[in-house]
């Protein structure tokens, strides 16, 4: 696991060793163990190690393969390696290395990158200089597991895993993209490949880009997608938990492959207490972490956040070295400086509860298990898919959909908060935006399974996506590499193909809850029993039931009860600045209204709430001041 970076000038001048050594300084926490730099003409590569698999320096990087011909920088684990190098050895490739790195690239030189990467099981953003045809081939993991950024203009291209890299090569301004800040404050999310930076893109996941040194337009070929679908015949019950067990398995133990220690969160749910049942039967004591909360100041349902009984129960009974972190309202306002530096652009939810818990984990771990993916492949919220089962055509289900997924402001409230900035933003549609993630749907949408397996398809791409960006920022920032055995491709194409009926219940009983109330999955579990149904039986077999039957809790704090309690001065403080930076492109009186309507209890913003310092702390570390 690593940082990668580089960049091409178009115009023929040579790359510049100081600058590709800024670039990776820039993102040293990524990889602490080792670092190197190659410049060949106008091509520069720089990559930091964080060693993992073979941690002699034969593995440095960039490496260059056997015939000479590819130079290549790499961040991601492949847990299929062993395999691939069988295959390449007997075409005659001989290794230099026992890691997984050197493999990646001979397949890469073997069968050229789309079919390489079809083959790779494992995460990876990952960057290949061909010096005969001189180009530079980009490409990411089926998931998004590994990010990378880049920036491409008339004079030059330049990547990294982080944005942080690109900006100190001196290859991208600081500026709000506010096109993109749109897209953020409707969704709580991108699901283009726009960021909130102006001209810094993201590279979409299973994507090859291949960029020219001479300058002309960019390729890209997405060589995987979901495929969520009914089978064509299905067999019995018995039948598919017999091969999700088997699949399951096999995840994890592929997963645990290193030459380091491996832990694994334990966050007291189902998700992460299966993967450790799993991996403590091959590591003996394994270490397990925990992060719960102080809710001497909650209410409600939140009252049930904290999971640290249930995770105390599992760790006795798989016998690990278990160590947990209790939070309080304070410690969000503490880390958002060091969240908003690390996350480099705001993303999905509440995330400073993963911050710790990778600070946690990264004092006696390099390596650790996470339960990201389970829900999103077996369906864990029902509540949600509930909204659009029975619909008279697509656009029907595009506007139940699109409805529940504003997450944080709907047109009007877009309009009224970005007043300061709407002229330049009014031509951005949402709701295109939306429809654009279906492209590619399928022409025939009929039965209620068809529209469920089309909600878990955008789920996987948009939802997932940012959770899995969170969670490589904020653990990297600790020098920590994650793993999600949940998004192992055999059990992600297992799971593509399940029948609904057994992640879901009864898909005519449509349940709606608004997705802002903290305790949305406790009612409508309450209500019906359901989601990842299937799972929950086999995972009855390794963990307590009360566990793998319990209500499905997020990982997240009492935020809508400390926003209007203990951590109301923090809130205020940015909300009744009028020098707060949100406002070079809001409107201080739509917001002080909408966040009155939470202080009141009229409403749940903790979600808006979230994001508005989460963007203040962004604009302090990156935005310089219109006076600067």
């Amino acid at each position: 696991m690593c940082g990668v970076a580089g960049y091409i000038n178009f115009n023929g001048e040579s790359a510049d060793k100081s600058v590709l050594r800024a670039m990776s300084d820039a993102i040293s926490h990524r990889g602490p163990d080792g670092e190197g730099q190659m410049v060949e003409g106008p091509c520069g590569l720089s990559h930091r190690r964080l060693a993992i698999i073979d941690l002699s320096d034969a593995s440095l990087q960039p490496i260059v393969s056997g015939s000479g011909r590819f130079v290549m920088v790499y961040n991601g684990e492949l847990y299929n390696y062993a395999e691939i190098r069988q295959q390449l050895t007997a075409k005659g490739h001989v290794f230099r290395t026992e890691g997984d790195t050197e493999v990646v690239l001979e397949a890469i030189a073997e069968w050229g990158m789309e079919a390489a990467v079809k083959r790779f099981n494992g995460m990876f953003g990952l960057a290949v200089w061909d010096r005969r045809d001189k180009t530079l081939q980009l490409a990411r993991d089926r998931y998004g597991i590994k990010p990378l950024y880049y920036v491409h203009n008339d004079r030059k291209f330049a990547f990294g895993s982080e944005i942080k890299a690109i900006l100190a090569g001196g290859h991208l301004k600081s500026e709000m993209c506010a096109e993109g800040l749109v897209e953020y404050l409707t969704f709580q999310n991108f699901f283009t490949d726009r960021t909130i930076f102006k001209h810094a893109r993201m590279l979409p996941a299973a994507t090859i880009m291949t960029v020219h040194a001479d300058g002309r337009a960019p390729t890209f070929n997405r060589y995987w997608d979901y495929a969520f679908q009914e089978p064509e015949t299905a067999r019995s019950e018995a039948d598919y938990l017999e091969e999700l067990d088997h699949l399951f398995r096999q995840a994890v133990t592929r997963q645990l492959v290193a030459d380091v220690d491996v832990g694994s969160y334990l966050s007291g749910g189902m998700d992460s207490g299966s993967i450790t049942a799993i991996a403590a039967t091959s590591i003996p004591y394994m270490h397990s972490f925990t992060v719960g909360f102080d809710l001497s100041s909650a209410s409600g349902v939140e009252l049930g956040f904290d999971e640290r009984r249930s995770a105390e129960l599992m760790s006795y009974r798989f016998k690990t070295e278990h160590y947990e972190m209790v939070l309080k309202a304070g410690d969000m306002e503490r880390a958002m400086p060091a969240i908003g530096r690390h996350l480099e652009e705001p993303r999905v939810g509440q995330s400073y509860p993963n911050y710790y818990a990778a600070k946690l984990a990264s004092k006696f771990v390099k390596v650790v298990l996470s339960g990201a993916g389970g829900d999103e492949i077996f369906a864990g919220y029902p509540w949600r898919y509930y909204r659009a089962v029975v619909n008279s055509d697509f656009d029907d289900y595009i506007g139940k959909y699109y409805g529940f997924w504003q997450r944080l402001l709907n047109k009007d409230q877009l309009r009224s908060v970005l007043d300061p900035v709407w002229d330049d933003v009014k031509h951005v549609s949402p709701v295109d935006i939306f429809k654009q993630v279906f492209a590619d749907r399928p022409d025939a949408l009929a039965r209620p399974e068809d529209y469920i397996n089309q909600s878990l398809y955008f789920e996987a791409r948009t939802f997932l996506h940012g959770l899995l960006t969170v969670e490589d920022k904020l653990s990297m920032a600790h020098s920590l590499e994650t793993r999600v055995p949940f998004l192992d491709n055999d059990l992600v194409d297992f799971a593509m193909k399940l029948p609904t009926h057994l992640k879901l219940g009864n898909l005519t009983d449509v349940v709606r809850e608004d997705e802002n109330l903290p305790g949305k999955s406790q009612k409508h579990f309450q209500k019906t029993r359901d989601g990842k149904l299937i799972l929950r039986k086999l995972m009855s077999n390794y963990i307590p039931d009360e566990v793998a039957n319990a209500v499905k809790k997020g990982f997240s704090a009492p935020d809508a009860s400390w926003f209007k309690g203990e951590s109301i001065d923090y809130v205020n403080r940015v909300v009744d600045d009028p020098q707060s930076r949100i406002y070079e492109f809001m409107d201080p009186k739509s917001v002080h209204k909408l966040v009155d309507a939470h202080m009141s209890g009229e409403e749940n913003k903790r979600l808006l709430i979230w994001s508005l310092l989460s963007l203040e702390s962004w604009m302090d570390e990156f935005v310089d001041p219109p006076s600067a």
